[in-house]
């Protein structure tokens, strides 16, 4: 527990020395970059030594009028922070060279402090054992994110963001105050521990406290239809912090829920069947509105609420395990949906940086504009196939590892369970098997757009420096590693798992024994493909070694004049399912059709609006606005008229407490 401690002081020393150092803009960053790095680095050591045979540690000291501050490390802390700090730890890096041409001038030290406040806040959400500092840590999470999504305030667009972002976290803030305000009272104190024995003593009101943690915590991880501010704000903050913010903070918001649930007890069948049904709709809903995107980062926010869809659905199939004492589907479906919880970290980390390089490169994120960049940014694109393969559940990176565990849990459930099980285990798979088919779909577009064919505008584009490259070369190779050495990994998920159920971590181990073996043989296939496209590699070289090799254009029909519009646009490559879906989307289509033999000028736009936000929260805040707007006649610009209201109101204060 000391170990984390010092890092948490040295994140937030390094901060503060860096907001002091501002004036200088390298060692500004030398300050809040080494912090984070430093940090990050004794966390992980703390972390790993936990998950690896190390004891729960527990720490409480005094915290003046509200009790005692509880601090607490086990294997489900220690396991969320893995990603939190090796992910913020490689972002530092990242960033210390891609803000390099975005300082301002004497404000260079306060996005690091706010960064490193951000990874400080994120490490004690998830080892606080009490609900105050629990909300304490949560607000210094929202407050901080919030001045890196505005970094860029100039933009109107960024401001929009920032404001839409602000109050989405604090709509979510409110529910929780709710949940802990009431479990606290049912229990006589703040701590968790009194929570969890309250919960045993309540069952009444069990169900209201889940509901109102899926509501505030589902805001924070991006469920439908409380994920309005996440498209809004990754696309606006620096492209480090999007990664940080997609691959780990959103997933405080999973660790939450997952606490909570470990506090509540033996769940009802209901609850796995909720969180299935937000898994379907985040997860399906996120992939359709990823493919209609035009914007790269904007995109990459999409499919993270499809990602936390996948996680959803992992956890409801091990809460429906739980609640019929099924040790095989506990441990599959929680399992399944937890590692999602690190690979996502990995690869969508990996692909927000990779989105960051080509903005660097570039200036823009506009499909429409790109292309052909993987003949000037070849590292860039190698890292960012990388990640696209992992992201699409494909063998043998690491997305597909956590994706099969899920199958393998929805399965069992289907074949074995009974018609309370079997029903949704059968929607499990089958979303799985259609989120699976878009998000291919969507990353071929993604990267045959940005990457392949011709370029669609000049510019001098080159793969970036050392600094931007080392942490997408770590996250690639993590994404390889994931997928090859996962038999050796699972293991460890039991005793996670067990720390959530209560369950015991030996017969969890032994239900992952089958899954287990799967994976080997598909790893081993994996190493075996792998050691056969490097040897055919070196054999090329070899043979080609001492010839001419030229290049020469594809066969074009005849046509000898081909320019970048005869390509895909990313309207045009997605159009086909666009279609299809058009019901959910809501897409606005604008078509220049060819009205002659040998048309001029023909274009397809498209322009696909967030459902939940324009029929749902703007009608909403419209309707709030003009309903409060009435109360302005209340507001005379007297301070007498102002003292009065206070007057009236303690009076029927004391009145009330008098009677």
């Amino acid at each position: 527990m000391s170990l984390i401690l010092l890092a948490v002081a040295v994140l937030v020393l390094g901060g503060l020395a860096a907001l002091i150092t501002s004036r200088s803009a390298r060692v500004a960053t030398f300050f809040g970059a080494g912090a984070a790095v430093v940090g990050g680095g004794l966390g992980l050591v703390a972390a790993i030594g936990a998950l690896t045979g190390g004891t729960p540690a527990a720490l409480s000291t005094p915290w003046g009028v509200y009790g005692v501050a509880s601090l607490g490390l086990d294997p489900l802390s220690a396991f969320f922070l893995l990603p939190i700090l090796g992910l913020s730890l490689l972002a530092a890096i990242y960033g210390a060279e891609y803000l390099d041409p975005r300082r301002k001038g004497g404000l260079s030290g306060l996005p690091w402090l706010c960064f490193d406040l951000l990874v400080a806040s994120m490490v004690v959400v998830v080892l606080a054992r009490n609900g105050l500092l629990f909300l304490v840590a949560w607000e210094v999470m929202s407050i901080a994110s919030f001045f890196l999504v505005i970094y860029d305030h100039e933009k109107e667009s960024v401001r929009d963001a920032g404001w839409v972002y602000l109050v989405a976290t604090h709509l979510g803030t409110a529910f929780l105050l709710a949940m802990f305000l009431s479990m606290g009272h049912a229990a006589g104190s703040l701590e968790f521990a009194a929570m969890g024995q309250a919960a045993a003593l309540a069952p009444a009101s069990v169900g209201a406290w889940f509901l109102l943690a899926v509501v505030g915590f589902g805001t924070k991880a991006g469920f439908m239809p409380f994920h309005v501010w996440l498209p809004e704000a990754h696309p606006a903050a620096p492209s480090h912090v999007s990664a940080v913010m997609s691959g780990v903070m959103i997933k405080t918001g999973i660790y939450g829920l997952v606490r909570t649930i470990s506090l509540l007890g033996p769940p009802p069948v209901w609850w796995g069947w909720l969180l299935v049904a937000i898994g379907l709709t985040s997860g399906v809903l996120g992939v359709l509105f990823a493919l209609a995107q035009h914007d790269l980062k904007r995109l990459l926010a999409y499919h993270s609420v499809e990602n936390i869809g996948i996680i959803a659905l992992g956890l409801g199939v091990g809460l429906l395990g739980w609640s019929t004492g099924s040790s095989f589907l506990m441990v599959a479906g929680f399992g399944g949906g937890l590692l999602h919880v690190v690979n996502h970290a990995v690869f969508k980390g990996l692909l927000f940086l990779g989105a960051g390089s080509v903005l660097h490169a570039t200036g823009t994120l506009d499909l429409e504009q790109l292309g052909g960049l993987s003949k000037r940014m070849p590292r860039t694109a190698l890292a960012f196939l990388v990640g696209a393969v992992a992201i699409c559940g494909l063998p043998p990176l690491n997305g597909f590892v956590s994706e099969f565990l899920v199958y393998v849990a929805a399965f069992r459930g289907a074949s074995g369970g009974s018609a309370e099980v079997a029903a949704p285990s059968l929607a499990v798979l089958a979303g799985l098997a259609l989120i699976g088919g878009l998000a291919a779909a969507c990353f071929a577009k993604a990267y045959g757009i940005v990457f392949l064919g011709e370029p669609r505008r000049e510019v001098p584009a080159h793969d970036p420096g050392w600094a931007m490259q080392l942490p997408m070369l770590v996250l690639a190779l993590a994404c390889v590693a994931g997928g090859l050495a996962a038999p050796l990994l699972l293991p460890a998920l039991a005793d996670v798992v067990a720390a959530v159920t209560g369950a015991r971590s030996l017969e969890l181990s032994s239900s992952l024994a089958a899954p287990t073996r799967w994976l080997g043989v598909a790893s081993l296939a994996a190493v075996v493909l792998l050691a056969l496209v490097g040897g055919l590699t070196l054999l090329r070289r070899a043979l080609l070694r001492n010839r001419e090799v030229g290049q020469a254009g594809t066969w074009d029909c005849g046509y000898v004049a081909p320019t970048a519009r005869m390509q895909y646009t990313a309207s045009s490559f997605a159009q086909p399912l666009i279609r299809l879906f058009r019901v959910a989307l809501r897409t606005r289509e604008h078509l220049e059709a060819p009205s002659t033999l040998f048309p001029a000028d023909a274009s397809l736009a498209t322009h696909t609006p967030d459902v939940a936000r324009e029929r749902l929260f703007h009608p909403m805040f419209q309707g709030l606005n003009e309903l409060l707007s009435r109360l302005r006649a209340l507001q005379q610009g007297r301070v007498q008229m102002y003292v009065l209201y206070i007057v009236i109101t303690i009076s029927v204060l004391l009145l009330w407490k008098l009677e």
